[in-house]
């Protein structure tokens, strides 16, 4: 199962490794995971309960919290979990598996990009963004913001990857 969903290699009489993703295979995959969660977001925005939308403010400050206090960890569970309601809240199965299995391939790589300070209080000021357009029920602009955000994901994780290649590089010149 592993294997089907991209997140591990098989090799014959040596068992299962974790894939290898490329810089474009990276990309591509966020390309689709910006698409599902900016329809996610658009219809999230038509169906959300209050109950559900409390919710969701509730985990909000809670990842503020943890992001003052800078405790990656936590905001990181937070964060996922905002964004696993706000695909819920679309009440689509359809789109919710396909989510979280195209997302699965990417969930290390999102962690370590808020290592970046600057890069990881836009986010934070993007999620503020989100649950106003959610309580407002704008889905065509949260699905714009839910893009955008998944992109600066993307360029975040793109540039860690790079920054991370080029090092051996400049080391080895030294």
């Amino acid at each position: 199962m592993l294997a089907a969903e991209g997140l591990v290699d098989l090799l014959p009489n040596r068992g299962a490794v974790a894939a290898q993703l490329s810089a474009q295979s990276i990309a591509d995959t966020f390309e689709v995971v910006a698409g599902l969660e900016g329809q996610s977001g658009e219809l999230a925005a038509e169906r959300i309960s209050e109950g559900e939308l409390s919710e969701i403010r509730a985990l909000h400050y809670e990842m503020l919290a943890a992001h003052t206090r800078r405790d990656l960890p936590t905001y990181y569970r937070l964060n996922a979990t905002i964004h696993n309601q706000i695909n819920a809240a679309a009440r689509n199965p359809v789109l919710a598996h396909t989510y979280r299995t195209v997302n699965a391939r990417l969930q290390a790589l999102r962690f370590r990009s808020n290592l970046d300070e600057s890069k990881w209080s836009r986010a934070v000021q993007e999620h503020e963004r989100m649950i106003e357009l959610l309580a407002a029920r704008d889905g065509a602009r949260l699905r714009k913001l839910l893009i955008a955000h998944v992109e600066h994901k993307r360029d975040a994780v793109l540039a860690l990857l790079e920054a991370n290649d080029a090092a051996p590089a400049a080391r080895s010149l030294a």
